[in-house]
Parts: structure tokens; C-alpha cells; sequence
């Protein structure tokens, strides 16, 4: 649920300092000021922080100073390496504070973090954005979080004021966990409509109004993503899109339709791989699901 509420500035719980002001980054301070919060921002770049000062913040010379200026600093910089130099720079002034890391990053980095901010008595909180910036401060964007549960009550109505809120328990790398795997679903996702708009197209289909049928039948996809997520966990895989038997027999013209007409099968050659694999194991009875059993590195 998103808060809308107007802070009191003078109440020291409702400062926040903000470092790193690139589009997503300014996008959070100006929502913060315009909830009625005092602002503290800082940027490599000084100017971009004028913009900024004009609504009502105050911009800090350096990192350090724009740190010790609130309970709460929201970190939003380009990636690991620069939240890396950033959080060198300010070292002791988060002492007491909440550091709450919004930049893309592995899980791994995000237990570093959380390392790095304990060793400095600050407590920690991960977060990640799954939206644009002009998105932000609407429910149209969904920020999952994981680390201290301390911080995070004690921020929370704050945060969620930026968007949509998922708190993904105490363990600080859950919430990047959560956003590598909801990208990475999505990349699959689209790489795999891109190869099938160039086949539509090669074939002399209208690849818009083809995009517009498929479209209309992706809500059909969420039982079955439930569906498979289930038989993962249990372990148990029923013939979910047939059995592999059945689905096997339509791999060779799949790949076959794909290279006639000129269209890279590295992806279906994969998938008919993994369904070799499976049936050659005895798990022909099985469904789609199962290849899970195949995926993971040796």
C-alpha cells in the first residue's frame, strides 16, 4: 500500500539524506520533499543537485557531511563499484545511522554491504527498484528489501512512500536475489518473443498484431508458472504441457521450421537437449517441469 502522507520536517525520524542523484536517484529525492521531508542530497556532480535545492533540499559539500546530516541515507549510485568508492568516502559518518542501499547489485554485494555497515555500527537494508523513474513515489513501482527487520520497521511508513514494498526477511541479499531473478525472467521472457516475432516475420506475418494475440494470452501463463513452481518445490513433476514423450516429437519440427527460413535454433536445440536428457533418464512420463532437474551446473 502506498503512504501519502505529509511529513513533519522538524521531526528528526522524518530527515533522509539521498546520495547519488542521476535520474532514478533525484526521481526519490524529489518524492521524499514533496511528502514534506528535509532532504539532505549530494552528487559527485554538484549541479545535478540544483534542481533539487531549488524544491527545498539541502545539498552537502561531500558524502561524509550529507551522511550525518540524517538518520536515514538512501544510497542510489550506477553500481557496486561506485556505492564501493561512495561508502569509502563516508566510513565512520554512518555510525547510528539506517544505510539503505537502492543500486543494482548481486546478492553478494549486497552481504558485503551489510558487513560494511555493521562493522561501522550502522544497520543495513538492501533495495532494489523494478520500475522507472517517473514512476516513483506511485504503486507502479515496486521496491523489494531485505536486512536489519529493526530498520526496516522502523522506516518503513518512508519507504513505502516511494512505491509498491516487499520486505524479503533479514537475510540482506533476499531482495537481490528477488530482482536478478524477476530481470532475468524477463530477458528470457523477451528474448524468446524476439525470436519468434524475426520467425513470424520471415514467414510474412504482421509482427504487431501478432504481439497484440500473444499479448491476450499471457494471463493463460500464470497457473502454470504456479503450477511449475510448485512441482519444483516438491519435487514431484506431473506431465505439465504433456509428457516429455509427447513434447519431444514436436522439437525437430520446431528447429527445422526455424533454420528454413533462417532464424537462429540455439534455444530450441537446448530445449530439445534437456527433453533428450530427461527421457533418456526414464523421465519421459514427465512433464516440462522436470528439465529443472537438468539445470544445475556441474
Amino acid at each position: 500500500m502506498l503512504t501519502t502522507t505529509t511529513a513533519d520536517p522538524t521531526n528528526r525520524a522524518s530527515q533522509v539524506t539521498v546520495l547519488g542523484l542521476g535520474d532514478m536517484g533525484s526521481a526519490i529525492a524529489r518524492t521524499f520533499l514533496d511528502r514534506g521531508h528535509r532532504t539532505t542530497v549530494w552528487n559527485r556532480t554538484a549541479s545535478k543537485a540544483l534542481p533539487l535545492v531549488d524544491a527545498g533540499a539541502t545539498a552537502a559539500a561531500t558524502a561524509a557531511e550529507a551522511a550525518a546530516a540524517s538518520p536515514l541515507v538512501v544510497v542510489c549510485l550506477l553500481d557496486g563499484a561506485a556505492v564501493d568508492e561512495v561508502l569509502g568516502s563516508v566510513d565512520a559518518a554512518v555510525a547510528g545511522k539506517v544505510l539503505v542501499n537502492l543500486t543494482s547489485g548481486s546478492p553478494q554485494q549486497a552481504r558485503a554491504n551489510d558487513r560494511w555497515a555493521r562493522a561501522r555500527g550502522a544497520e543495513y537494508l538492501d533495495g532494489k527498484i523494478m520500475g522507472d523513474p517517473p514512476y516513483v513515489g506511485t504503486p507502479h513501482v515496486m521496491f523489494p528489501y531485505s536486512g536489519s527487520r529493526t530498520a526496516f520497521e522502523a522506516h518503513g511508513p518512508m519507504l513505502r512512500e516511494l512505491g509498491t514494498v516487499v520486505y524479503h526477511g533479514e537475510e540482506a541479499g533476499s531482495a537481490a536475489v528477488e530482482f536478478m531473478a524477476q530481470v532475468a525472467m524477463g530477458y528470457e521472457i523477451l528474448i524468446g518473443f524476439l525470436h519468434t516475432l524475426r520467425l513470424v516475420q520471415a514467414e510474412g506475418v504482421d509482427v504487431a498484431e501478432f504481439a497484440e494475440r500473444v499479448a491476450n494470452n499471457v494471463a493463460a501463463l500464470a497457473p502454470l508458472l504456479t503450477s511449475i513452481g510448485n512441482a519444483v518445490r516438491a519435487g514431484d513433476y506431473p506431465p505439465d504441457l504433456g509428457p516429455l514423450n509427447v513434447q519431444a516429437a514436436l522439437m525437430d519440427d520446431l528447429i527445422s521450421h526455424r533454420e528454413s527460413i533462417g532464424v537462429e535454433a540455439v534455444r530450441m536445440r537446448e530445449v530439445e537437449g534437456l527433453m533428450d536428457r530427461r527421457i533418456a533418464d526414464g523421465f519421459g512420463a514427465q512433464g516440462f517441469s522436470s528439465l529443472f532437474e537438468l539445470l544445475a551446473k556441474a
